[in-house]
């Protein structure tokens, strides 16, 4: 309010001089004090002004209109600039610099010799008030700004409760002998059996509670624990971060998501399949790590990025690394949507995505070493199986490894394109008996999905993932008032993916994969769904096949399988 009260009082002041500066600058003859005061020559005049002759009576109006103020306005404004404080002119304390055209008409005002006329006074005194009203401007937009950084300073960190459940049951409906070997076995343990198939299995998935919020001014926080084992808790994100850094950036440190892999990069709430790819959980394997990140977009979010450090052990049981080795390694992305329809609200859109990886894991692969070798790569057959089905094991003497993967994604309406390949090379330092020192595994997946109501699979251009689906119309059945049944359908979505991974190379024999999802989703609102997913595939040129316990065994064939699964899901 204070602010705008000098602002209206700087304006009222440069508009009266103005008009000062008109009348003298217009070469008119100045009127007397008669002529000023008295409209008697006006003829049908209203003015209540009076002839400076009459008596009016003490203290009336009339009485203002007195000889005493009947001088000329000029002469008024001249003797107030004669009377102006000798500091007028000096530049008030902690405001800006005056530019050089204002310091050049106080030049003028400052001169009191009797050649600096009147007019040019008026001028250099109309600029100093103008200048003034500009930096009173200034003065309260800092106030503002200062208030408004105060008023954020107290303001209390927030908090969001979420959380997520995750119910599934999967049928192993026909394995073969190397299979049942793998299953029943376990690596560097107990041989398998190939007389015993995978048992069905009906389980919490997931069963999530997570805690986020913002701390002022700029920082972020989240924890999230998973309790589907509920002896073992598993510690998922757990990070502190600070945000609106420059070039649109974000900070995190603690454990979150290594960059490496489009579909492990989804949260589990919007994948299109119950469970990610052979390829993507092979080479970041539950993908959080321990590390320090940063996270960045440009402003029209078609070009982003992430890098960061992270250590190879996943402390997700113990919460702690505890080791001489360093085993880290350095991840990054970058990712684009070139064409994205904002028109249509994203319903069609181009991703595509390049991710990389240099790591140095612990090498020893010693039952006693305190380290978790991380230098191993290993997954389930896109299901809940007891065991990995393919798995290199730890690798005894792995020095260096690298991943490289390409990403893409075409969204047309209701179908989505999505594909991803993933290339691992690792150097071996002293190998064991039987094994190279340069290996090379690989492997990747494509899928094609349709919405059959009309919908599309959404994406957050920010951090270059799938986001929630919205159905059309929410799935329920209810009763009417008059009798009737109320229904809607919710959204249907098909899929099909195909896999392919390579762990096999060099003495390593951790079995070469090929296998196809069918998937059928149901969505019934924005938070629940269940999705259906039918597995069926062949394992070779496995190791584990042989025995069900060693990748470094002659590898044999492990044969086909037959899976089918169903998840009930629900976020909040």
């Amino acid at each position: 309010m204070q602010s705008s009260s000098m602002r209206r009082g700087g304006s009222v002041a440069r508009r009266t001089l103005a008009a000062l500066v008109c009348l003298v600058a217009s070469g008119g003859t100045v009127a007397t004090a008669d002529e000023w005061w008295n409209p008697a020559d006006q003829v049908g005049s209203d003015s209540v002004l009076v002839s400076p002759e009459s008596a009016p009576s003490q203290g009336s109006f009339d009485g203002m209109l007195s000889s005493e103020y009947s001088a000329a306005p000029v002469q008024a404004v001249e003797s107030t600039l004669q009377s102006l404080p000798a500091d007028i002119d000096q530049e008030p304390s902690g405001l800006g610099t005056l530019d050089q055209d204002t310091q050049n008409q106080l030049a003028i005002a400052e001169d009191d010799s009797d050649e600096a006329s009147l007019e040019d006074r008026l001028e250099a005194l109309a600029a100093r008030l103008d200048s003034l009203d500009t930096l009173e401007e200034e003065w309260a937009d800092y106030q503002d700004e200062m208030a408004s950084d105060a008023k954020a300073k107290k303001k209390k960190s927030t908090i969001k409760i979420g959380g997520r459940v995750h119910i599934d049951h999967w049928s192993f409906s026909n394995t073969d002998a190397g299979i049942n070997r793998i299953e029943s076995g376990r690596i560097g343990g107990a041989a398998g059996d190939p007389n015993q198939s995978p048992e069905n299995i009906t389980a919490f998935r997931r069963l999530r509670l997570e805690i986020s919020g913002t701390v002022p001014q700029n920082m972020k926080y989240r924890l999230q624990v998973d309790f589907n084992n509920p002896q073992t808790p598993e510690i998922k994100d757990a990070y502190l971060g600070w945000t609106n850094l420059p070039n649109n950036q974000t900070l995190l440190l603690g454990n979150q998501k290594r960059p490496l892999g489009l579909d492990h990069l989804n949260s589990s709430r919007y994948n299109v399949f119950a469970e990610r790819p052979l390829a993507v959980e092979a080479f970041n394997e539950d993908a959080r790590r321990f590390g320090l990140a940063m996270y960045g977009h440009n402003d029209a979010e078609s070009f982003c990025w992430t890098y960061g450090i992270y250590n190879l052990e996943n402390i997700n049981t113990d919460g702690r690394f505890i080791g001489d080795s360093a085993q880290a390694g350095g991840y990054s992305r970058l990712w684009g949507s070139p064409w994205y329809d904002d028109t249509s609200g994203g319903r069609g859109y181009w991703h595509w995505g390049l991710a990389g990886a240099v790591a140095k894991p612990d090498g020893d692969a010693g039952a006693n070493d305190t380290n978790n070798n991380e230098g191993r790569f290993r997954t389930r057959p896109v299901a809940r199986s007891s065991q990995r089905w393919l798995n290199t094991g730890r690798i005894d003497g792995a020095d260096w490894y690298q991943n490289i993967g390409f990403e893409n994604i075409l969204n047309l309406g209701s179908l989505q394109i999505t594909g991803e390949y993933i290339l691992t090379p690792m150097q071996v330092e002293d190998p064991a008996a039987g094994v190279d020192d340069n290996l090379f595994f690989h492997g990747g997946y494509i899928y094609a999905s349709y919405f059959l109501t009309g919908e599309h699979m959404p994406y957050n251009r920010s951090t270059g993932t799938l986001s929630r689906v919205t159905p059309h119309e929410n799935f329920f059945l209810v009763d009417r008032c008059n009798g009737c049944r109320g229904s809607g359908w919710g959204a249907w979505q098909v899929a099909l993916r195909y896999d392919h991974l390579d762990l096999t190379d060099g003495g390593v024999n951790g079995g070469v994969a090929d296998l196809f999802t069918a998937g059928l989703n149901w969505h019934w609102t924005p938070y629940s769904k269940v999705q259906n997913n039918l597995v069926w595939g062949e394992i070779s040129d496995s190791g584990l096949a042989a025995n069900g316990n060693s990748s470094l065994d002659a590898p044999v064939e492990a044969g086909n399988f037959l899976i089918f699964g169903t998840r009930f899901m629900i976020d909040f």
